[in-house]
Parts: structure tokens; sequence; C-alpha cells
């Protein structure tokens, strides 16, 4: 599919150094549930399937445009998917009933639509939660609850997986493979990847007894946790050492001296995401840091100094902004500046409904501000830190009105890689110049836009590689455009 570039050949392109950085996850949460994203309606017959993709097609446009380049799609809800499985039930809220199929596999569509634009797709798995007892019965017999009781716990009207059960980590291992078997996925990002909320009470006695092994209740639920994580993450990379592990912990995970009354933290609920990060078995993290003030920033501090050299992306509570609470936009927009200079790895806001819908002008601030410009993402140099052969044989050609830049591969390339593509109103272009970066994630050895200016201008470009590990080539050899509507 060919993606027509706007890179704004009517002005020169911008000679001197951008705000925003080269290298940075700029990602969206698309809530699945209760049709709050995407879904927002149900599809049982072809025009509602059509309607359906048409929407997802339609946000995912907006988040091109903004130069947008991951997507957290919820894809496990409550124990129920969006995709076909032959664990877990088709979830209601994609067809209108549960376990039935809408006529086609949304998340196979999604992650193609994604990749078409450039956009990275993560499964965002909703991990021990199971629904409530309504929620359960709805969802009718095919559900963990009913298919594995052993494995689940009812905890203040809810169902939870309980994590103290060996059988439970296989089950859980058993959706991920599954997972990453069956779909080009980019990566797993879990959710709920704890204990309930004041877990004190959680009704895990018996388990606790059986396989406690004299460890107290504190370390032994940690450990619970992190045992699963370690146990996934060496599966998926044995198999398929792009695909990258993340989560979305609680944004505070611990009291800190400045704030010891910190309310509750991801210790709390035995969720030790630091801990994941110095084990080597995340390869970044989300923290929700849904807060503002003193509840934000020290912990987006506490976050970075142990980070551990894997990446934190910090999450930001877009929905704040929303009339229950009404945070001015200006709110979120300091916290990016803020997490920029503390040279954080990017944001990612809850929810998606708030950009595509523009909420509060969010939408227009980060494509005419923050995200002005496209964005690399961060290189997982310690999966794979060999860079893709530099493309060759850049040639530009005018016809009519539109200016065509194509290039070529080595034979021995591999042919799973995208293309960055940049320019400069200059005789030279600075890859280290995020002004310099046009577009990002293309698939085909071609890129085109408008050139039907009378006026006099020139242009250089050049193409680099990037491989699914997000390390990029040196750049192909630049080449020089020019054009006058004048006779030389």
């Amino acid at each position: 599919m060919r993606y027509l570039i706007s890179i704004f050949l009517i002005i020169p392109l911008p000679l001197c150094a951008a705000d925003s950085p080269l290298k940075e996850v700029r990602a969206v949460w698309i809530t699945s549930i209760f049709g709050m994203d995407w879904p927002t309606k149900t599809a049982s017959t072809e025009s509602a399937r059509r309607a359906q993709k048409k929407e997802l097609c339609e946000q995912l446009d907006i988040l091109k445009s903004a130069n947008f380049n991951t997507v957290f799609l919820q894809v496990r809800l409550r124990g129920d998917l969006i995709y076909p499985s032959l664990i877990e039930p088709m979830s209601r809220f994609v067809s209108g009933r549960t376990g039935v199929n809408p006529g086609y596999d949304p998340l196979a569509f999604a992650i193609d639509e994604c990749h078409k634009r450039g956009l990275e797709c993560h499964a965002w798995f909703v991990t021990y939660p199971l629904g409530t007892a309504d929620y359960v019965r709805r969802s009718g017999g095919s559900t963990a609850v009913t298919r594995r009781p052993d494995l689940c716990k009812l905890y203040k009207g809810e169902w939870y997986m309980d994590p103290g059960l060996p059988g439970t980590s296989d089950y859980i291992l058993s959706l991920v493979k599954e997972l990453v078997e069956n779909y080009d996925i980019d990566g797993i990002h879990f959710d709920y990847i704890r204990y309930p909320d004041h877990p004190t009470e959680f009704p895990d006695a018996k388990t606790y007894a059986r396989y406690g092994n004299n460890k107290n209740l504190r370390e032994w639920r940690q450990e619970n946790i992190t045992r699963m994580v370690e146990r996934i993450y060496y599966w998926i990379k044995s198999v398929k050492p792009w695909v990258q592990v993340s989560c979305a912990p609680l944004g505070k995970y611990a009291p800190l001296k400045i704030v010891p009354s910190a309310g509750q933290t991801g210790l709390s609920v035995y969720q030790n995401a630091q801990l994941w990060l110095k084990k080597e078995i995340h390869d970044f993290i989300v923290p929700m840091l849904y807060y503002r003030d003193l509840f934000f920033y020290p912990f987006v501090n506490n976050w970075m100094l142990n980070k551990h050299d894997r990446y934190v992306v910090a999450g930001l509570g877009l929905y704040r902004t929303m009339p229950e609470e009404n945070w001015p936009v200006v709110e979120v927009l300091r916290q990016i500046d803020y997490i920029r200079r503390l040279r954080a790895d990017g944001v990612s806001f809850f929810r998606g409904a708030q950009i595509f819908r523009n909420h509060k002008g969010i939408c227009d601030s980060l494509q005419n501000n923050y995200f002005k410009y496209p964005a690399l993402l961060p290189p997982l140099t310690w999966v794979n830190d060999t860079p893709p052969p530099r493309p060759i044989d850049l040639k530009v050609i005018r016809k009519e009105d539109t200016i065509y830049v194509s290039w070529e591969m080595p034979e021995d390339a591999d042919a799973d890689i995208t293309f960055n593509f940049y320019g400069a109103a200059s005789d030279f272009v600075d890859t280290n110049n995020p002004a310099c970066l046009l577009a990002t994630g293309l698939k085909l050895h071609e890129v085109h836009f408008p050139g039907g200016s009378n006026e006099e201008y020139g242009y250089t470009f050049c193409v680099t590689a990037s491989n699914r590990y997000h390390i990029e080539s040196e750049p192909s050899e630049e080449v020089y455009y020019y054009s006058s509507p004048y006779l030389k």
C-alpha cells in the first residue's frame, strides 16, 4: 500500500534542531472493554463489520498524522478476548455475544492496519482479573471461572486468578503462547499483573499453606508474580526475540521519603516492577502516573533512577481532563516537558478517546508542537545490536506534479525491515536532527509527494533501514534534488 507523505515542500524544511527527541515511544492505550475506545459498537452484520473496521482505520490515521508510533490494544479484557482462541471466549464487546466471532479476526486486522501505517501494535493483556460476578455470568460458561474454577478466587465481588497457584502461571503462559505464535504482534503489554487492591484479605490462605515454603507472605506473593514474568519473558525471547515484553505497573512503586503517605503503591500489591527491570525480564515499563504535583514528579524521578538500562515510558492520565476531574490540558503538557527533561524514553496516554476526539485540543497540541516531527523507537540493543545494511541506489525523479524517491536493498538484507526517510532544505541531511526525519515505518522502497511548486527550491534526501529491534542502519548516500521554473 502506498502512502502519500506530506513534507511541506512548498516551504523550506527546518534547518535547526527540533525540541522533540529523535527517538521516543509515543503510545496510546486503546481500550476495548465496555466499548470505550474500540470497538465502540458491536458487529453482527456485514455493514456493522465494515463500520467497525472503518472506525479503527480512522483512529489509526489520526495517530499516524499526529506522529504517534505505538499502539497498546486491549486484547484480553476480563478473561475474554478480541481474537479467536481455543482457550478463552471472544468478548461480547466485539460481536455482541460472548463466544461469537464477528465474522473477521479483529486482532489480525488491527495489527495489519497498524503496520501499514508504520505503527507498532502491542497486545495489551489484562492478567489476573476476570471481572465481577455479573460480568462472568454474562460471559457464559466458557470463561476461566467455569472451565478452571480451581485457579480462581472470588474477592469482594470480583473474580481473580490466584497468582500463588502454579496452574495459574501455566494458564497465563498458554494464552501468551497462543497469542505470540499466531499473531505478528510487536509486544505483549501486561496490565493488572499484581494482586487486587488492598489485598490483605485475598483468600489465598490454603494456597500459601501449600506452596509458601516457609517464606513470609509478602516475599511469597512477590515471587509468585516475578516467577511468572521471568518464565514468560524467556519463552517469548526463545521463539520471537523481537517481541517486546512490557507492563503498566502502578505509578507509585513504593513510598518515598518526600512522599511517605503515598497511598497504594506497587509493592503494597506485591508488584515489584523495578526488580523485573533489574533482573532483565522486561524490555520496558509504562508506569501509570495518573497523578499530579507531589504524586507525579518525585515518582517519575524514582522510576528513572531505577530503570537499570531498560526503558521507562511515562503513562499519563489524559482521562483526568474529562469533566469528572477537569484537569487543564496544560497539566499533561507540563508533564511531557518534565519527562523529556529527564530524558525518559517516551509517553503513553490513557485513553485513546481523548486523542481521537481531540479533547480540549490535545491532539492539535501534540501534532503541532510536541510531536511535530516523527520519532524513531528506542533500540533494543540488549536483544540484538546488529544494524541492517544501508539502502542503496537512491533515486529521485519527477513525474508531472509528483516527486518519487526510490531505493533498493542489498540482496542479503532481511526482508522484515522498515525504512526511515530524511530530508532537508540544504545540501546535506543531518540524521541526528529530529526536524530532518520526515517519515518512519515505511514498508515500500519508495515515497512520493507533491512537487508542483513554481518556486525555486532544492532538497537533499537520504534513507535508513530499521529492523524489528529498532536498530537503524547507516544512511544511504544522499541525493540532492533541485527544481526551478526557470530554464538554466
